[in-house]
């Protein structure tokens, strides 16, 4: 081969390994985003935790208030004091480890709910958070719907989901839940990460009859699905806090 001809040869070969390079870059996914609060509006807050400094605030926050922990099912543990939070629309947070709660816990909820209203906050009803199983969402359900029916009919009722219900949830147990709940807060992370392949679980959102909110975490990653786009229960984001570096 002349030497003319191999450097021929040599060019061809680096355009046909640019040409490939370039198809790679054009076929990959853009990266992902992350999020940042200063781009969304409602928030959850664990005591002692502030949302971002927005131009007018927050439009919603869920504030955790106490906990009814594993160790005691006759009390509900204050964590907060009465907040006054005058423009922004405020749920009253209750996390849950166990569901047997005695008479005073739901008399204390009661209490509190009237106190936070009174305080001048616009309180718009009562978020549980409690990591339910997908399995066990029946009974989640019977628990919630005696919540209701002690509720005020003021309030609304709000719960925090995992990305497995709509995916794995028992179809009946899912329609007992848009029964009782005002909204579901659908929760893509653990820890202060982003669950992997949660754009997986977001198709699986149709199965959930029940309006809904996306969960995120700050600092986490996220890209939304387009599939958000044509679900008509979709009712926007909510971020949880952290107000530190992630680790």
């Amino acid at each position: 081969m002349g030497q003319k001809a191999a450097l021929l040869l040599v060019s061809r070969r680096r355009l046909v390994v640019a040409a490939c390079a370039l198809a790679l870059a054009c076929c990959r996914a853009e990266p992902t985003a992350t999020v940042d609060p200063r781009h969304y509006d409602a928030f959850f807050l664990w005591p002692g935790m502030r949302p971002p400094d927005l131009p007018g605030g927050p439009n919603v926050v869920y504030l955790l208030a106490g906990e009814v922990r594993s160790s005691d099912a006759s009390r509900m543990v204050p964590l907060r004091a009465v907040p006054h939070v005058p423009k922004a629309e405020v749920w009253l947070t209750v996390r849950a480890e166990r569901l047997d709660w005695s008479e005073g816990v739901y008399r204390q909820l009661l209490v509190d709910l009237a106190r936070w209203q009174t305080a001048g906050n616009h309180v718009a009803g009562l978020q549980i958070d409690f990591d339910a199983a997908t399995k066990g969402l029946d009974g989640y359900a019977v628990f919630l719907g005696d919540l209701r029916r002690r509720l005020p009919p003021q309030y609304r009722l709000s719960v925090t989901g995992l990305l497995d219900w709509s995916a794995h949830g028992d179809p009946a147990a899912l329609a007992s839940l848009g029964g009782v709940v005002d909204e579901v807060v659908i929760q893509t992370y653990q820890g202060r990460r982003t669950i992997p392949g949660y754009q997986n679980y977001m198709a699986a959102l149709a199965k959930l009859h029940v309006p809904h909110k996306i969960g995120l975490v700050e600092n986490g990653e996220w890209q939304e699905p387009p599939v958000l786009a044509q679900d008509h229960q979709f009712r926007g984001y909510v971020v949880f806090m952290l107000n530190r570096p992630p680790t």
